[in-house]
């Protein structure tokens, strides 16, 4: 008896579905953190931030490596484990009775979640023709726009009832999935591809983690303190070894020989600054809000949801003017937008509530930012590598992403410095408004760069690029 393909339109419900989850956590989490902090009065403000923190460096570290994992063992093998470990380890976050489990638990749901993400691409390319995928991975990639669209609003209204909601939200949703997934999905794998550098993945976690770590406890014991600069020796040691490693590995976590093309390695280094500012706006904005404003978690997630929304419509858009204008023009266009948001914030927030005149005029324009940001960002890997390194690159850039987010929030820790006031807050602004600068800057080098840059393929590296680690850039193999 033969089995009927699986219908393409299943087959992307089902994997975006996933993504979209995946995505979800994180902005719906942001949202959830007074809550979560009003539940464990007992710890301080850089302890509660591994919450966010312990999920995106596990996430980080995870990505490549989950990518050609799944590539050797089976796509559809691991996307059905990794929705698995994320439902169990919804549940367990759920019932944390401490937030020690809770950033434990968090931890384990972000390995879960960076097995999902690559595996969830791999299969919607293996499941759509040639000339259907790229209407189809822009659908995928658009749910991260839309999780963060959500998440604040929906967040706000789970947290309502109890923080422990936003975890239980995903379990009825995961279920469908885990039930329909064995169904619809078809399993695919590459043989020939390479074991995972799992000690370099290792290595570039504790780097990151070490260093966020470094960041987020100064503000409490002081820069000199031991242990501040014991995690900042670790995370030099280990960020200097990870490249060395890589140099050496056959299948590495940097592929440094597409960061020798200058305009990637910049793209990187823009990917991860601007993503410090923007985890640091959104996660700023929810604390103005709730501890300044003294909005409910409910307000507070409609009052941010206008910026996302914004994202969402100018995303759509994004990729025609990347084509026609290219990634450089558009990153410093949209880096000129985010820091005239921050700057309305910085000039005219005050202690007083008055959402028309200075909170919401600068969501409408870092959300343009944010929309004109993004997808440019993601869009240099196809411009300036050739198609068998697409995989490598963009699995570098959201290395990026996700090592930025990590440090912007753990900037914002170190300069609130435990007192989340007006002042506290500006000076975040502040600090925000440099990420733009720098943001736009690099958007200018990139224009500059992007046309010098040519590719040249190692003799020793593979020649194939690694499906399962396109992530979200609208990549077609």
């Amino acid at each position: 008896m033969t089995h009927a393909p699986p219908k393409p339109g299943v087959v992307l419900l089902v994997v975006s579905t996933a993504a979209f989850l995946a995505s979800l956590d994180t902005f719906i989490v942001t949202i959830a953190f007074p809550g979560i902090r009003a539940a464990f009065p007992g710890d301080d403000l850089a302890t509660l931030s591994w919450v966010l923190n312990g999920y995106t460096v596990l996430f980080a570290a995870c990505l490549a490596p989950a990518g050609r994992l799944a590539d050797r063992y089976g796509r559809r093998r691991l996307f059905l484990a990794g929705v698995a470990v994320f439902t169990l380890a919804s549940a367990a976050c759920a019932a944390a009775p401490s937030i020690g489990v809770l950033v434990a638990f968090r931890a384990v749901q972000a390995i879960g979640a960076a097995l999902v993400m690559p595996t969830s691409l791999a299969l919607l390319l293996t499941a759509f023709p040639p000339h259907r995928r790229p209407v189809a991975v822009g659908v995928w990639a658009s749910v991260g726009a839309a999780a963060a669209a959500l998440g604040p609003p929906f967040g706000g209204l789970l947290v309502e009832a109890s923080w422990r909601w936003v975890f239980l939200v995903n379990l009825p949703i995961c279920a469908v999935t885990l039930l329909a997934g064995p169904r619809v999905l078809r399993e695919s794998r590459d043989s020939s591809s390479g074991v995972p550098d799992v000690l370099g993945s290792a290595g570039l976690l504790v780097g990151v983690g070490a260093l966020a770590y470094a960041l987020v406890e100064a503000s409490d014991r002081g820069w000199g303190a031991r242990p501040v600069l014991l995690a900042f020796a670790v995370a030099a040691v280990a960020l200097t070894w990870v490249p060395l490693r890589s140099a050496r590995h056959p299948v590495p976590v940097l592929d440094l020989p597409a960061l020798r093309v200058p305009t990637l390695w910049l793209a990187c280094l823009t990917t991860g600054v601007f993503a410090a500012g923007f985890a640091a706006m959104l996660f700023g904005n929810v604390l103005f809000l709730t501890s300044v404003w003294h909005d409910s978690i409910l307000v507070a997630g409609l009052s941010l949801a206008p910026g996302p929304l914004v994202v969402v419509g100018v995303s759509v858009l994004g990729g025609r003017f990347v084509h026609r204008f290219g990634p450089g023009p558009m990153v410093a266009l949209g880096g000129v937008a985010f820091g005239a948001g921050v700057l309305i914030w910085l000039l005219r927030m005050g202690s007083v509530p008055d959402y028309a005149a200075s909170m919401l005029p600068g969501q409408l324009l870092t959300g343009l930012g944010v929309g004109l940001i993004m997808p440019s960002l993601s869009g240099v890997v196809g411009t300036v590598l050739p198609p068998s390194r697409w995989g490598a690159g963009s699995s570098m850039v959201n290395t990026a992403r996700q090592i930025g987010t990590v440090l912007g929030t753990a900037v914002l820790i170190a300069v609130f410095a435990g007192t989340p006031d007006l002042a506290a807050f500006r000076h975040g602004w502040l600090a925000i408004l440099t990420t733009a600068a720098a943001t736009c800057t690099g958007g200018l080098l990139i224009a500059a760069r992007r046309r010098a840059d040519h590719y040249a393929e190692p003799q020793a590296a593979s020649s194939t690029a690694s499906p399962a680690s396109m992530l979200a850039e609208g990549i077609e193999p």
